[in-house]
């Protein structure tokens, strides 16, 4: 289940707000006037989308507002309550076989462990199991890593335009040293442009892209489990012992965490 993800924005509105704390303590509200310019601004917005144009399909371009949307979204993956269920599993396979795990896993949320299970009903070979799973596991590095290819890119563009800005800044200002009064307008865009430009690459799509590595490893990981999961509970695995051997795949405070629920659940139970 998907659930918003705070930190995203709390870190861009704190990245924001020191900068303008910055400008507002050296030049107090006169000094946000000097940071506002519209050439400085068209030059690295224009400049970055004409770049995206160029670089990717108009096809993936469209997926770029949806793409940065799951940086505000991570997935609740609760690896204890993954390797309490695949106990159960096992447990009830011992007992009563593996097909009657079909009218368990109609109820499991998550399609990869479906899978995984159904394949191990039908009597599927585990290495053919794993070969599968595991296939699906590529396709879905690829598919989050072309994705995070337009962020990547956005972000090396944007500086890129910026310092772009910064050279037609500094050749206007070089051709008209002669009237002073245009020096201030083009130190601005040689400067601003190059400000713009950083600070969407580095508060913005750098940091976008690496949230998403970041989930990208997460889930990976989170489909290894399953994958030791499904082995175990085809294998006929007994219940404790798979709990011990998914269990390493547990942080130590995930550790402690699992095992004061047990002991809660074994005192109520007495």
């Amino acid at each position: 289940m998907k659930k918003f993800d705070g930190f995203t924005p709390f870190g861009m509105l704190v990245g924001i707000c020191l900068v303008f704390l910055a400008i507002f303590t050296s030049g107090g509200t006169e000094g946000f006037a000097s940071f506002v310019d519209i050439p400085s601004i068209l030059i690295v917005i224009g400049g970055l989308f004409a770049a995206m144009l160029v670089s990717f399909p108009l096809k993936e371009l469209k997926s770029l507002v949806l793409t940065m949307r799951q940086a505000f979204h991570s997935k609740d993956l609760d690896i204890a309550s993954l390797i309490k269920t695949f106990v159960q599993l096992s447990d009830r396979a011992r007992r009563e076989g593996l097909l009657a795990l079909e009218a368990d896993i109609e109820q499991v949320e998550d399609p990869f462990m479906r899978k995984g299970v159904l394949l191990a009903v039908d009597g599927i070979e585990p290495d053919m199991i794993v070969d599968i799973l595991n296939a699906e596991i590529i396709a879905l590095e690829e598919r989050h890593r072309k994705k995070r290819s337009l962020l990547e890119k956005a972000g090396e563009y944007a500086p890129a335009w910026g310092m772009i800005g910064t050279l037609i800044g500094l050749i206007l200002m070089l051709k008209s040293l002669d009237d002073p009064t245009t020096l201030g307008p083009n130190m601005a865009i040689a400067l601003l442009t190059t400000f713009y430009g950083s600070l969407l690459a580095n508060l913005v799509f750098i940091p976008m892209a690496a949230k998403l590595s970041q989930k990208t490893e997460e889930e990976v990981f989170y489909k290894q489990i399953v994958i030791e999961g499904v082995i175990g509970v085809q294998s006929g695995q007994n219940p404790k012992i798979l709990e011990e051997k998914l269990s390493a795949f547990l942080s130590e405070n995930d550790r402690l965490r699992v095992d004061a629920m047990d002991s809660e659940s074994m005192t109520n139970e007495a």
